[in-house]
């Protein structure tokens, strides 16, 4: 007996996916059409282009986008949190590499289908082009990190992005109310995403610990004491 799909309305993303301006029966229809995939960390995403067709939602974990060089060099070139969409309607090829920086769950649909459900409901092509636009944006916003901000700035701009996106209460923590979150990049990882050095990521993450911003739990994991305190070192006009 085949699985039965799940409900959408228990998503943990419904509110911040694509698919929340959908109505009870809109959602039964797509999620008619749509499958579930799990996959591990450090593992490509295959069939995000033509070969396969088929474009998703994030339900958990973080995809890495890179761009790969013809000399081989590669760079991170945005991160995918839950909720997010993944794949590239109205084109047949995915322009980036997607590859799992923590265990991920994807929604899968055709992205032949999806592009006829989006013709079909005005309003999801409408939140669609919007999300589209607000990617834009975030992009010449890190364009502006990656060039004018400083090393602090930079770091402190990554790890209040990712507590945005992926944080949860700290069990760790015995003074007061504070956020942790598992950094889905290795140290390596965030100096070639930010520009730096790893030598000037690892000093500016012990600056913030000393100043009792962030407490380091393990090498992945941290907690965020002040997250006011977080916002201002990544200054107030920085949001990538």
């Amino acid at each position: 007996m085949a699985p039965r799909p799940r409900a959408c309305s228990a998503c943990a993303v419904r509110e911040t996916a694509l698919c929340g301006v959908l109505n009870t029966q809109q959602l039964a229809r797509l999620n008619r059409r749509s499958y579930r995939r799990l996959y591990p960390a450090g593992q490509l995403i295959a069939g995000v282009a033509a070969s396969e067709d088929w474009c998703a939602t994030v339900l958990s974990g973080v995809i890495k986008l890179s761009k790969t060089l013809s000399d081989g060099r590669q760079q991170i070139v945005a991160l995918l949190f839950p909720g997010d969409f993944l794949g590239r309607p109205y084109r047949a090829e995915f322009p980036y590499t997607a590859e799992t920086a923590t265990e991920v769950q994807l929604c899968c649909y055709g992205r032949t289908y999806f592009e006829g459900f989006m013709q079909e409901r005005s309003d999801l092509k409408q939140i669609f082009l919007e999300r589209t636009l607000d990617s834009v944006d975030a992009a010449r916003d890190w364009m502006l990190l990656l060039g004018r901000k400083t090393a602090q700035e930079k770091v402190a701009a990554l790890l209040l992005t990712i507590l945005q996106r992926t944080s949860r209460p700290c069990p760790d923590c015995e003074q007061g109310p504070c956020r942790q979150l598992i950094m889905p990049l290795t140290r390596t990882e965030m100096a070639d995403y930010l520009g730096l050095r790893l030598e000037t990521v690892s000093r500016q993450l012990k600056q913030l610990e000393a100043i009792g911003t962030i407490k380091r739990l393990d090498p992945r994991r941290i907690s965020v004491r002040d997250v006011d305190a977080l916002a201002k070192a990544a200054s107030s006009d920085s949001t990538p």
